[in-house]
């Protein structure tokens, strides 16, 4: 903060505070707010009502003060009381919900807003030990479900179905909560963020399974397989081949060093010499920790620097709108040996014959 001439950061429930302090917070009406300033201790703002939660947290333990405000008090009168902050240069987290910086801005007029990523960001961007075996148990409990889904994924059942039987494996695989579930059947596989729907699964579908879910740890999976209901045909097998070609040589080109958009073009210079770099219609890979979406964001015009200890997926595709697509995803690790997949299910097309 110093670096950067910030004066104060507010931090209101989000991953951002849930990394920082430990505070697993839910946004509500009545604010909750971590204050920090460069030259004085931390404090937490939470309403009278959540105090006992916030201090039974794991900011309790730090030593640091919660400060309670009660129905008829201003809480950003108590942030400038506390900090002594009126004016300078107030960074923000980027999830914090636009009524709050409105707010923040009426109490504070002589302050600047902006965003808090550079600091937060540059942190949390780089795992640590503990979050990448995090990473790896989160990416072990999804490869489990995967092994299961040709168990449920069977012709004349709808997406809608499977989805349903899915959502209780990642439950049942030690995830403490759902977060997404896409199966997309035949031309529904052309939509790379296809909904379930009551579209009943074919012989000879090709079928894309995209999962992830919420660990108790709070780090989060994000696995994508394809799948087919029998033989889906030469011409798709061919076009998965230079997928799978294309998903393996975007993950070599996984190292500290690298630039984000040379994984991009590893992957998507492959798909072009088969002519569907075309139907590649998504950035290759985002990062993943406490959310499923972080930095950084592997795509074409990125230039983020890639280093160790760095984790993002690996998620090239194809999508021919109203005839098939295909995707195959990991999450990678950028380690000093290079890639390190936590992700482990097989990666060829899985053919179920019913």
């Amino acid at each position: 903060m110093q670096e950067l001439g910030i004066d104060l950061m507010l931090v209101t429930p989000s991953a951002d505070l849930r990394y920082l302090i430990g505070y697993n917070a839910i946004p509500l009406e009545r604010i909750t707010a971590l204050a920090i300033s460069p030259h004085s201790a931390p404090f937490l703002v939470v309403p009278r009502l959540e105090i006992s939660t916030a201090t039974a947290s794991p900011f309790g333990d730090l030593g640091w003060e919660v400060i309670g405000w009660a129905e008829n008090d201003n809480p950003y009168d108590i942030i400038r009381n506390t900090s002594g902050f009126s004016q300078g240069r107030i960074a923000v987290d980027n999830h914090m919900w636009a009524e709050r910086v409105l707010k923040i801005q009426k109490n504070f007029p002589n302050a600047v807003i902006e965003l808090a990523a550079p600091i937060i960001g540059a942190i949390r961007i780089v795992k640590t030990p503990t979050e990448l075996d995090f990473l790896r148990e989160a990416a072990s409990a999804i490869d489990r479900v995967h092994a299961q889904v040709p168990n449920v994924l069977k012709v004349g059942r709808t997406e809608e179905e499977v989805g349903r039987d899915i959502s209780e494996l990642i439950l049942a695989e030690g995830h403490t909560r759902v977060d997404f579930v896409i199966v997309a059947s035949g031309p529904n596989a052309a939509s790379p963020h296809h909904e379930l729907s009551d579209r009943v699964i074919h012989a000879g579908d090709p079928v894309v399974v995209d999962i992830g879910g919420t660990m108790p740890s709070g780090y989060c999976s994000d696995c994508t397989r394809t799948y087919s209901m029998g033989d889906p045909g030469i011409e798709f097998i061919r076009r998965y081949e230079v997928l799978q070609r294309a998903q393996e040589l975007s993950t070599k080109a996984v190292h500290n060093g690298a630039i984000s958009h040379s994984i991009d073009a590893a992957g998507r210079n492959e798909l072009a010499k088969s002519d569907l770099a075309k139907y590649f219609i998504h950035r290759t890979g985002h990062g993943i920790g406490l959310e499923t979406h972080e930095e950084p964001y592997v795509g074409e015009n990125n230039e983020t620097v890639i280093e160790n200890n760095m984790v993002f997926s690996i998620e090239p595709g194809f999508y021919i709108e109203g005839i098939h697509g295909a995707r195959i995803e990991d999450i990678v690790i950028c380690t000093p040996n290079g890639p390190e997949t936590i992700n482990n299910q097989t990666r060829n097309l899985v053919i179920i014959e019913n």
